[in-house]
């Protein structure tokens, strides 16, 4: 896997986990979230992200999450599908369709903030995002 495919695929992750579940009532994670954080590749590589997701309510506590995240060096899109699994957790798979990466996101909301975790073969992500 090259850099930047591997790059792109820990964007993804990091998008999603941006996007993930959070504390609170499951309408908190509803709408757009941005923010960013450190992430680094399989190759040992580190970067920094900037992230924009947006929540759309599934069910009473799932969430669909479509999300675009940048480094200096990629840009990815992906989606994910969050599923609320304790009072302020969500946990979920994000999906990166152009570069076939996939992984775990959980996302920790603590009022209008969210702590978001992405793993995967290509990497990791640990992310704040704010509304």
């Amino acid at each position: 896997m090259t850099m930047q495919k591997l790059m792109v695929g820990l964007l993804t992750a990091t998008s999603l986990l941006v996007f993930g579940p959070g504390q609170g009532c499951a309408t908190d994670l509803q709408g757009s979230w941005s923010g960013g954080g450190p992430m680094s590749f399989a190759s040992g590589a580190k970067e920094s992200a900037k992230c924009r997701a947006r929540y759309t309510r599934a069910s009473n506590e799932g969430y669909v999450v479509s999300a675009i995240c940048a480094t200096a060096s990629a840009r990815a899109a992906q989606t994910a599908t969050l599923r609320k699994i304790d009072g302020n957790r969500y946990r979920g798979t994000f999906y990166n369709r152009e570069y076939g990466i996939s992984g775990i996101i959980t996302v920790i909301v603590r009022g209008a903030s969210q702590s978001v975790s992405l793993t995967s073969d290509a990497g990791w992500a640990s992310l704040k995002f704010s509304k």
